[in-house]
């Protein structure tokens, strides 16, 4: 019998014969990507797959499982990488808070409570970032405020490969 992780069972990637890790810290794979309308080094989200690829240029690309935006929360376009942060503080956006008032103004970095996980590339768009989890088991569905949720050995990952200025497109 073949077991696989939420939102993306061992049983489709049996029927469509996919080789999947059973780790959930090995998520991320190269895949084959027709990305001719996209430079190497771009990060395309596609949310209604929730996947995020970093285009290699080789006509493959990494691919992410991601957690993004709740329904009515996601946004699409193009944006880039304003900045890299490791261990970030977080700070509840206005809309968080007014949603979850007891929430602190500042969660430290590295404190288990902190959403943002051990690193985050920070958009040039609102308050949007691309970052870690504490909340593992989003990964694979609509779930954030509109940021994108990576399992941590991925955002670390990711992070090691981009650079400020690189651009993220967000499709459907």
């Amino acid at each position: 019998m073949m077991t696989g992780g939420a939102g993306f069972g061992g049983w489709a990637a049996a029927v469509l014969g996919l080789a999947l890790s059973a780790s959930p810290a090995a998520a991320r794979e190269v895949v084959k990507f027709d990305g001719d309308a996209y430079r190497p080094g771009t990060i395309l989200i596609r949310n209604g797959e929730r996947a995020l690829y970093l285009v290699r240029g080789d006509g493959e690309a990494y691919r992410y499982r991601v957690a993004v935006g709740k329904p009515g929360k996601q946004w699409l376009g193009a944006a880039y990488i304003k900045g890299k942060y490791v261990e970030p503080a977080w700070s509840p956006p206005a809309e968080v808070k007014r949603d979850k008032p007891s929430l602190p103004d500042v969660i430290p970095g590295g404190s288990p409570r902190n959403p943002m996980g051990p690193r985050a590339l920070l958009l040039d768009r609102d308050q949007y970032a691309i970052h870690g989890t504490n909340r593992p088991k989003s990964i694979g569905a609509f779930a954030s405020y509109g940021c994108i949720r990576m399992r941590n050995a991925d955002i670390i990952d990711l992070y090691e490969r981009v650079k400020v200025g690189d651009k993220i497109i967000v499709v459907p």
